[in-house]
């Protein structure tokens, strides 16, 4: 058992969530006051999410991962029910045109978060037991992009194309750290672009994005308007920033200061060293999930702890990416800082699991071959044995 990895984990995830327990406050304290008269309102809701959040991950910290792979249909079902429960009256609820969340109380849900890590098991899961046949185009490409387009077609639809994009991204990730084709990929890569475009372009908010991040001053006060006030929010904050609650974009200058563009306002009051601080820690985090990956002794493991490092990674390039003028807006939220919700519970959720797998799943503690057959193992016993072996040979 190695708990070094499991301790930077914990200790890289209870920093982020603390600067964003607090960012959350000064973002919301004068919101919260306007709407509720209280200026705590919001932050209760954020610390109530974040308690059950912690609960979830010590708890997915201690359960063996392995036990997923048995589960790993029943939790694909269990996402397409609970994606199409979203389009019930009195069940699913509508919010600025988007139909994405679940009426749970005392909070509501997004299925499409759940559907991330739910894919990424699939993935691991598909990709150990097909390991030698990933370079064939069905079965290295046309099924598990097949599954993948199953649940975009339907998150879409509500629509989140955040969700949609950073699904494909980690889906291709995957496939290609699996062994599938480049030119398999490429080629569908190429395919896609027409049907990307037709996404795009046939609906106005997505337009109005695009063409509003390559030129937000152009409609000031319109689109770009987000943009342009985020990027004054790191203008403001100079090199140390306003200091805490010191902000003046978020006193309804810049929209969603609280979720998609929270790190605007870290940049806003903490300057570009805060800024710089939390970009570090996310960097470790990332590290230590590659490390862990290396430390396993099968694919599936392999696999898992580096779908579930792109996930977090992923969300929280888009979002800086965002915030900082790199992409065009998307509402995926900060991992771990932004006001909670599912995110926040599911990010959490995802990191227990990576720490379980840093605590038992290690290269050095495999028996070999040869010890399974003099203990008289059974040839299925051997055989793993020898494929983990192999697997960690290669890892090497």
């Amino acid at each position: 058992m190695n708990t070094k990895y499991t301790r930077s984990i914990l200790i890289s995830v209870l920093l982020l969530v603390g600067i964003g327990t607090v960012m959350v406050y000064s973002s919301t304290a004068l919101l919260s006051m306007r709407e509720n008269g209280s200026g705590f309102n919001f932050l209760w809701k954020h610390l109530f999410t974040v308690f059950i959040g912690t609960a979830v991950m010590l708890l997915l910290s201690r359960t063996d991962y392995r036990k997923y792979r048995a589960l790993v249909y029943v939790l694909l079902g269990l996402s397409v029910v609970l994606l199409a429960l979203v389009f019930m009256p009195g069940i699913g609820i509508s919010a600025n045109g988007a139909r994405r969340w679940l009426r749970l109380w005392p909070t509501t849900f997004q299925p499409s978060e759940l559907v991330k890590v739910v894919m990424v098991i699939f993935l691991a899961d598909y990709m150990d037991k097909n390991l030698d046949r990933m370079k064939d185009f069905r079965y290295g490409i046309a099924i598990p992009l097949g599954v993948m387009l199953f649940f975009q077609v339907i998150i879409i639809r509500q629509p989140d194309f955040g969700a949609v994009m950073s699904l494909g991204i980690l889906t291709f990730a995957l496939l290609i750290l699996g062994g599938a084709r480049l030119r398999h990929i490429g080629s569908l890569a190429l395919l896609a672009l027409p049907a990307v475009y037709m996404l795009i372009m046939t609906s106005s908010y997505r337009s109005k994005r695009l063409l509003c991040f390559l030129d937000p001053w152009k409609d000031a006060q319109g689109c770009g308007f987000q943009l342009i006030q985020s990027f004054i929010a790191f203008g403001n904050g100079s090199l140390w920033g306003l200091g805490l609650g010191g902000s003046k974009q978020k006193l309804y200058f810049l929209p969603e200061a609280h979720t998609d563009f929270i790190f605007s306002l870290i940049g806003e009051e903490l300057g570009l060293v805060g800024a710089m601080v939390v970009i570090a820690i996310f960097i470790w985090l990332f590290v230590k999930g590659f490390q862990v990956s290396l430390r396993t002794s099968d694919p599936f493991s392999y696999f898992l702890t580096l779908g579930l490092t792109m996930l977090i990674g992923v969300q929280a390039i888009i979002n800086i990416a965002v915030s900082t003028g790199l992409m065009p807006t998307k509402g995926l939220p900060l991992p771990f800082i932004s006001y909670g919700g599912s995110a926040l519970l599911i990010n959490m959720a995802a990191a227990g699991i990576l720490m379980n797998i840093a605590k038992n799943s290690d290269i050095t503690s495999l028996p070999s071959p040869h010890t399974l057959y003099v203990k008289g193992e059974s040839r299925g016993a051997l055989m793993r044995a020898g494929r983990a072996h192999s697997w960690s040979h290669r890892q090497r």
